[in-house]
């Protein structure tokens, strides 16, 4: 099929060649001045000029042709809805000549934090102060200026800046000069600063930036690498990343045989940042607590996301920004891959954090989570008009892509995989690709037809579940694959797609890389019927349904130590995922999970509490007696290893022993363990007091949320108090989230209340929502809020964010019966749902699966509690 047959895109008569773009913000009244020139080819004969703008006044236009000017006051239409302003004139002309289109406009830095933008500090006297920076994609450069604002049309550019003298610019290239020049503007002289033209690129990547910084600078790179904060900030927390960035910048070069292009890397700590950070060519910027950490006060988890994210950022500056998707259908492939590289190199440089370990946990089960819904879309998905594209940059295009992209590299062998990503690159160099031209490189690098295979899994929505069953008179297993979904009603024309399924069959012999099923069902031979297991290490996107008995066979398996940790918490997440589904009974998962106790393994220890996490969440609205039951059968679960690790942190704790200690001491104090819950207190009290080192950093959010679940007022206080002073953004993000752990009447409405006030930035809106889903009182009172205000919500999240979709799955997803489901359809049958149309759609499923799950399961948990005595 044509994935391009029906997009909206501009006329195709003229090309863009250059830009030369003169901004001068005024950060009091936030309006702007511009001015572009861009340089065209002409493709077509033509009358007219179609390009995109929206929130622009445009006060001049002129178009010239050689050294004539064709017109000056030319005739122009806007039209709103394609976001397109059209330039119409009288004389032709011919295809084949240059032409230059001259625009002179204003606009308002908004503080909605897409194109040109405004974001906000305070100073040192607690003065707010304001900088402006940009964010482009998808689809934004049109905020900011006229432009030509589609991925394939790739143009260079020269900026010029115009400011104060006080002020840093910056912009994607190094600066070419400065000059004084006097400002009808600010009624006084100030600088303009021109930069050197880019290298060609698209219009998303284009980034400028002024205001007040500060930097961090480090030389051990080719070319400089710097890191600017606002002056609240401190400097030296600049000092990880941008070292980080200079090593990652020229491991690199040397695995994509590719020079970085541009004369410097800067990356810039934003206070207001819709994302977690943008690739932009040259100037990568960044939400706060995504760049800057203070080695002293952070936690190992926001270490290793820091890490994962700048070499996520900087692994797009090749793929993504010097190869480019043609269109945003392409996006899955700049961020799966983009994903898979920040893995890679992280295990590069931290072997010891094991992040291929994490994958199977937390990439992967994202991934299938969603992707096991009926709502849930192809990783590659048409994109027809600019207003769908936010709904994409979700863990379809992200998690499952990368899957892919991480199950076709273990097909290849890295080492093929990267051969073929270094040709990509070279052949595609400042141009634009469509997903075939990687699959093709990559099938030319390895000799395998990786478009088929990779066709199936991108082009398709959903996975298969793989049932097995066991032929022993023949030493053989029988494997039969049919679509996976959470809400366990697959119809047969939902289930016609048969996916080339790597088997990787474990047996005492070691691993079988090389069996596919590529059927609807074929048998295997097996050299030992005591010992077998699929999906080695988990890096197939499929679940594998056991029968009972082979489920609790590979559960002594593991202990006997003959599975990996992947292979262990892959199959605690498949077994938790096929019980919700309805494939096995919950006490079958519930005995699984209880026969792990002696595990060592923190990966592991993740995957169990998430699913008995799971099972608790769907059970939120059930009897109060079973409830409390399937707290103390956690509590019995976690706590003795939580006591045995402890929760005081040596220097010689490696970084998975800190993610270890704080999981289990945070998850034993949560289900009512008295002994870490009197630690938790005691903590808190002496931090409270003055002592700043009571809570150790791995400890924060685990300790906010004992104290507010069995505290009251006095702790809500505090933890508030800690969110407004606390002088960094990730100590405040902590504060902050876990606000809505409390479960007063009075505190819930507080922290509702809060979330709409001037102390909680639009970025960090859903912050204090989000602990509300802990408990059903949360829950209720988070729905009916949503409800109440959901003009105001309407007007603070704009549909062009994402932001709106997640807060509906937030007040909506946790629900569980068809009374509260029904609800929530009535409620958007009137309002409709333009710009979060996926995220209702995946919440409603969501509640269908656990509606299902509870019909299903009620009676034989409760069975299975009394059977254990907890009951």
């Amino acid at each position: 099929m044509d994935i391009s047959k029906g997009r909206e895109v501009l006329p195709k008569n003229v090309k863009p060649l250059h830009y030369d773009l003169t901004l001068e913000p005024d950060l009091e009244s936030f309006k702007y001045e511009g001015t572009v020139t861009i340089h065209l080819d002409v493709v077509e004969d033509t009358k007219s000029i179609s390009l995109n703008t929206i929130d622009i006044d445009i006060l001049e236009t002129k178009i010239t042709s050689g050294e004539t000017v064709i017109s000056s006051a030319p005739k122009i239409t806007y039209n709103d809805d394609t976001q397109t302003t059209k330039v119409d004139f009288d004389q032709v002309i011919p295809a084949g000549s240059k032409a230059t289109l001259f625009h002179k406009f204003t606009g308002t830095l908004n503080d909605s934090m897409a194109g040109f933008y405004r974001s906000s500090y305070k100073d040192a006297e607690g003065k707010e102060k304001y900088m402006a920076t940009t964010q482009m994609e998808p689809t934004d450069a049109r905020r900011a200026f006229p432009c030509f604002d589609e991925p394939a049309l790739k143009a260079t550019y020269t900026v010029t800046l115009v400011a104060d003298h006080d002020m840093t610019c910056l912009s994607n290239m190094d600066v070419s000069g400065e000059k004084d020049v006097h400002s009808h503007m600010a009624g006084k002289k100030r600088k303009a600063v021109t930069f050197n033209p880019t290298p060609l690129m698209s219009t998303y990547l284009l980034a400028f930036i002024i205001g007040e910084l500060k930097v961090y600078e480090t030389n051990s790179f080719r070319v400089p690498v710097r890191v600017y904060c606002t002056p609240d900030k401190d400097t030296e927390h600049g000092k990880f990343a941008a070292e980080l960035g200079a090593q990652t910048l020229a491991f690199y070069e040397k695995e994509f045989d590719s020079k970085f292009p541009l004369p410097k890397m800067d990356m810039v700590a934003i206070p207001d940042f819709s994302a977690g950070a943008m690739e932009n060519w040259g100037l990568v910027t960044y939400r706060v607590v995504d760049l800057l950490l203070d080695e002293k006060t952070a936690s190992a988890t926001t270490k290793q996301r820091i890490a994962e994210v700048v070499q996520h950022e900087l692994a797009h500056q090749w793929f993504g920004n010097l190869v480019t998707m043609d269109f945003w259908d392409g996006l899955w492939l700049n961020e799966g891959f983009a994903t898979w590289m920040s893995w890679y190199s992280c295990n590069k440089f931290y072997p010891e954090w094991k992040v291929w370990q994490g994958y199977v946990t937390d990439t992967l089960q994202s991934a299938l989570g969603l992707d096991g819904l009926r709502s849930s879309h192809p990783i590659e998905v048409p994109v027809k008009r600019a207003d769908e594209i936010n709904q994409i940059f979700d863990a379809i295009s992200y998690s499952k892509g990368s899957c892919v992209i991480r199950m076709v590299s273990k097909y290849l062998g890295e080492d093929v995989f990267m051969e073929g990503i270094r040709r990509y690159l070279k052949k595609h160099a400042y141009g634009n690709t469509t997903t075939g031209d990687l699959w093709a490189a990559l099938s030319d690098a390895s000799g395998k037809d990786v478009e088929r295979v990779a066709d199936i899994w991108t082009k398709n929505v959903g996975f298969p579940v793989v049932t097995v069953s066991e032929e022993p008179k023949d030493k053989a297993i029988h494997v039969k694959q049919n679509r996976f979904l959470r809400t366990a009603d697959v119809k047969p024309e939902e289930d016609e797609v048969l996916y080339p399924v790597f088997l990787g069959l474990r047996t005492k012999d070691g691993v079988k890389e090389d069996l596919t099923l590529n059927d609807r069902e074929a048998s295997f031979k097996v050299p030992d019927m005591d010992f077998f297991k699929l999906n080695a290490d988990h890096s197939g996107i499929y679940r594998t349904n056991y029968t009972p008995e082979r489920l609790q066979k590979l559960g002594e398996n593991a202990k006997q130590g003959l599975l990996t940790v992947e292979d262990r918490a892959g199959m605690i997440a498949d077994a938790g995922a096929l019980t919700a589904a309805g494939y096995q009974k919950t006490s079958g998962l519930l005995s699984l999970v209880k026969s792990f106790d002696t595990e060592p393994d923190f990966v592991v220890w993740d995957e169990i509490t998430a699913r008995v996490g799971a099972v608790r969440a769907a059970w939120i609205f059930e009897d109060d007696k079973v409830k409390a039951a399937l707290k103390e059968f956690q509590r019995d679960l976690v706590s003795e290893k939580a006591h045995k690790l402890g929760w005081t942190f040596k220097e010689s704790d490696g970084h998975i022993e800190q993610q270890f200690k704080s999981l289990l001491f945070g998850s034993a104090a949560a289900a009512g363990d008295e002994k870490t819950k009197a630690a938790a207190f005691d903590m808190f009290e002496k931090f409270v007091g003055g002592d700043r080192s009571a809570i150790h950093p791995n400890l924060r959010g685990g300790v906010y949320s004992v104290v507010l679940q069995y505290g009251g007022e006095k702790e809500y206080d505090a933890i508030l108090k800690e969110y407004e002073t606390a002088k960094n953004a990730d100590e405040r993000n902590t504060a902050l989230r876990s606000l809505g752990r409390a479960r007063d009447p009075k505190l819930i409405q507080r922290s509702l209340a809060y979330s709409l006030t001037k102390h909680v930035k639009d970025q960090d809106f859903y912050l204090p929502l989000a602990g509300l889903r802990a408990h059903r009182e949360g829950i209720e009172a988070l729905w009916s809020w949503i409800k109440e205000n959901w003009e105001t919500l309407i007007k603070k999240l704009p549909p062009s964010f994402s932001m709106l979709g997640s807060v509906v799955s937030m007040g909506t997803s946790s629900f569980s019966s068809e009374e509260q489901r029904k609800d929530v359809e009535a409620f958007f049958k009137d309002k409709g749902a333009k710009g979060f149309e996926r995220n209702l759609a995946q919440s409603l499923d969501a509640i269908r699966a656990k509606q299902g799950w509870l019909e299903r399961d009620a009676k034989d948990v409760e069975q299975w509690l009394k059977e254990t005595k907890y009951l």
